[in-house]
């Protein structure tokens, strides 16, 4: 795909989700994907390689998070893989400070790839598990951010101990979160959290996704995040 089809192909999908993006932005989109389709050749970074559903599943469904977050935010994204959604935040709104956080390092390669080849800054990756990061960074992200990674549950002990007080968890998930939500609710009051609000949407014809806005109003405790492994082996009931 040209970067003409590329520009055409992607101005309709974020036309639907309010978010505008100048020509700067959407060639280092285009570059990002041509990055991405290069390195998975070498490792397993997405089953997703076709440019459309690049645009789609990848691009513009990491930026339906946009309008959770203010201008400035400290981010955290947990898990993020082959930099979703950090870095297409980034590239929509460069005021954001991002720490892209991953435990193979392979991917991290390439993510350091990507934030230089596009000439990101205040953008950092980092090869750790939510596990063991946290140990000088508790509570210190206005936002902590995590898609398509684990239950509710776990994914509130990976993500709430990161983030300050009067901050937020976003969970990016995907449709049937019903029972997911109820069996996590537990987790996200122990760790100092309150669900805010649900967002359901449909992303192009027919993939439903779910928002959850966490709040974070006190403390997690100490103890949380447990050991490496424990929280999505025994998720808090």
């Amino acid at each position: 795909m040209n970067f003409d089809e590329f520009k055409s192909n992607f101005v309709e999908f974020v036309w639907q989700y309010k978010t505008k993006l100048n020509e700067e932005q959407l060639k280092k989109f285009y570059n990002y994907m041509n990055l991405l389709n290069e390195w998975n050749k070498k490792i397993n970074l997405t089953a997703i390689i076709e440019p459309k559903d690049v645009i789609e599943k990848h691009f513009v469904d990491s930026l339906t998070a946009m309008d959770f977050i203010n201008d400035k935010s400290k981010i955290i994204d947990i898990g993020t893989g082959a930099g979703f959604p950090g870095i297409p935040l980034k590239i929509a709104n460069n005021t954001l400070e991002i720490t892209l956080l991953d435990s193979l390092q392979k991917r991290v390669n390439f993510l350091n790839v990507v934030i230089n080849d596009l000439n990101l800054s205040d953008i950092y990756a980092v090869h750790s598990r939510a596990e063991d990061f946290i140990s000088n960074n508790r509570e210190s992200f206005d936002i902590a951010i995590s898609r398509a990674v684990a239950n509710i549950s776990t994914l509130s002990e990976y993500l709430l101990p990161y983030v300050k007080v009067g901050g937020t968890a976003i969970f990016m998930k995907g449709p049937n979160i019903k029972e997911e939500l109820e069996n996590g609710k537990k987790a996200i009051k122990l760790l100092g959290g309150k669900v805010e609000e649900v967002n359901n949407f449909t992303l192009g014809k027919n993939n439903e996704r779910n928002i959850i806005i966490v709040r974070k109003i006190s403390n997690t405790p100490t103890k949380f995040p447990r050991k490496a492994g424990k929280p999505a082996k025994n998720p808090i009931k």
